[in-house]
Formats: C-alpha cells, structure tokens, sequence
C-alpha cells in the first residue's frame, strides 16, 4: 500500500484548493474519512461513489495514519 500511496493521494492547487485528493478526483481525503467516522464502511461508500476503488479508501487511512504520526506537539500559544 505504502507504493501506490503517491499514486492514490494527490495533491493539485487546482482541485480542492490544494487538499490531499483521491486520485486527483474531487473527493478530498478529509471527505472519506467523514464517511468512514459517520458509520459507512468500504463497501457502502463504493457503492455510493462508483469511480471510487477499495484501494483510495485504504490510502485516504494510510494517508491519515501518517499524518498522526508526529514526534511532538507543542501548544499554540493564544
């Protein structure tokens, strides 16, 4: 998975104001991680989004995954 991660997670000034896409389709990773936190699981979503693949949901998690893996987190001051 971690291979095909750049080829599944795009990222394009152009589309979704720049947020990490699906395969440079307009369903930002946010928006699958929305689906999948509100209930949905991988087959309910690819049946509601057809140009979709099992494949972009598992790299929108990976994505999400390395993205929570920092070394610190240091408090913004107000």
């Amino acid at each position: 998975m971690e291979n095909t991660l750049g080829q599944r997670i795009t990222l394009d000034a152009d589309i979704c104001h720049g947020k990490p896409c699906i395969r440079g389709l307009r369903y930002p990773v946010e928006f699958i991680l929305e689906l999948l936190s509100a209930g949905m699981n991988i087959e309910d979503i690819l049946a509601d989004y057809e140009d979709l693949e099992r494949e972009d949901i598992l790299a929108a998690l990976v994505f999400a995954t390395r993205l929570t893996q920092v070394k610190s987190i240091y408090k913004i001051a107000p």
